[in-house]
């Protein structure tokens, strides 16, 4: 047993001079990022200027902020099923879910989202119950 123990020992420190820190690889490399606009939850305020396009396969972190103004949800289930959430960050807070249908802010704060995009299609994500077109946001996975 002591032979083993020390075999192991052996090839551990052996190995451990080969190792390396590559960071985050393959799909999340910083060389698949793209970028996407912030969304605000404001009451009466667009969530985003426009429509979102994104590309399938690359990371992305969407950053919400609302004002406060008053307590605001943003859902969009069919959106998150079709991204894979690698983390939520919340007031330096990181969170891996398993998945997401909504968020909501109970007052100020920011919120961020990283994501890959997967599943190609246009999707939706708004404040429940808003009828007025600007409180929604179209994001398309192209």
């Amino acid at each position: 047993m002591k032979h083993i123990l020390t075999a192991t020992a052996l090839c551990l420190t052996a190995s451990a001079g080969f190792a390396q820190n590559y960071g985050f690889a393959g799909i999340l490399s910083n060389d698949n990022r793209g970028e996407m606009p912030e969304l605000q939850l404001v009451v009466g305020e667009p969530i985003a200027e426009g429509p979102i396009t994104l590309n399938s396969g690359m990371v992305y972190e969407m950053e919400i902020e609302a004002d406060g103004s008053a307590e605001l949800a943003l859902t969009g289930a069919e959106f998150f099923r079709a991204v894979w959430v690698n983390e939520v960050v919340v007031n330096g807070l990181e969170i891996r879910p398993f998945g997401i249908e909504s968020v909501e802010f109970d007052e100020a704060g920011t919120m961020e989202i990283e994501f890959v995009a997967i599943k190609p299609g246009t999707y939706e994500l708004k404040i429940p119950g808003s009828t007025e077109d600007s409180q929604r946001v179209q994001i398309t996975i192209q």
